[in-house]
């Protein structure tokens, strides 16, 4: 396996822990010696990502031994690109303002998405104009998957392909409130530029690429190999989380543990590992 692009994408919300060293020695590793291991800032959220955890983090890579083959690439530079295709949606009627409070949307809830997340009921779906007052953009998800025509699938790298669930997800955000943006849209638009051909990330995002697959068909964009990889959880079978106080990197260099030693703790997990589905858990 080599000449792959891959990309390590952290958010500078937090310190990094060994759940994160597993991810970005994973995307090194299946980059392979002819290929290109680029890492990314996910900074779009402005109220959580904060300098100093940004500075933290790239420290943190360096010490590991782990650098980028090209200029590091940090999507807070590049809001006017996201907002343009969102724009380009937009026209093409394929998304909505939504002026529902997370009350109202938790509310008129259809289910759950595969990943936990509530499912939108509609309530603004059929709005005819923009509100004056605070909105994000939805997705028209049975609009979109109607101009595609069918629900687009994706390619793991051990040879499986996936038939996506991207109507269970329903009208997801693809432009946030406080910077006209989302996760989804950001990281779909961001592998297609950087030529990102594997896309390598860990099992509780395995379902968010049927959502990335709609929006890559939508836009164009080509379609990358998918590898999901196990998890690190804590004691209580959670999967290592900076919101759940992990223990980070640099808690660990301060007991003495050694770079290498960290990389070969990480990479146990990534040996024997199967496919989770999101919201569960597998490590050692």
């Amino acid at each position: 396996m080599t000449g792959f692009r891959t990309r390590f994408a952290p958010s500078p919300t937090g310190y990094l822990h060994l759940g994160h060293v597993a991810s970005a020695c994973h995307a090194r590793e299946m980059a392979g010696a002819q290929g290109k291991f680029l890492i990314r800032i996910e900074d779009i959220d402005m109220q959580r990502c904060l300098p100093r955890f940004g500075q933290a983090l790239l420290d943190d890579l360096q010490w590991l031994g782990l650098a980028s083959s090209e200029a590091i690439l940090r999507q807070s530079d590049h809001l006017p690109f996201y907002r343009a295709t969102l724009d380009r949606l937009r026209r093409e009627g394929l998304v909505y303002a939504c002026t529902c409070s997370r009350a109202q949307v938790q509310a008129s809830a259809q289910g759950f998405a595969p990943d936990g997340s509530p499912v939108y009921g509609g309530p603004c779906r059929e709005a005819v104009h923009r509100p004056n007052g605070p909105y994000v953009w939805r997705l028209n998800m049975e609009k979109a998957l109607t101009r595609l025509g069918v629900t687009p699938s994706w390619q793991e790298l051990d040879g499986r392909r996936i038939v996506g669930q991207a109507a269970a997800f329903g009208d997801v955000v693809l432009g946030r409130r406080d910077n006209g943006v989302s996760y989804h849209l950001c990281v779909t638009c961001d592998d297609a530029r950087q030529g990102i051909t594997l896309v390598t990330r860990g099992a509780d995002l395995f379902e968010a690429t049927s959502v990335h697959r709609v929006l890559q068909e939508l836009l164009g964009f080509p379609e990358p190999l998918y590898a999901h990889h196990g998890l690190i959880c804590d004691e209580t079978g959670r999967k290592l989380s900076k919101r759940d106080g992990a223990e980070s990197l640099r808690a660990l260099r301060e007991k003495g543990l050694t770079a290498p030693e960290l990389i070969a703790r990480a990479r146990q997990v990534l040996t024997g590992e199967e496919i989770i589905p999101a919201g569960r858990c597998a490590g050692r």
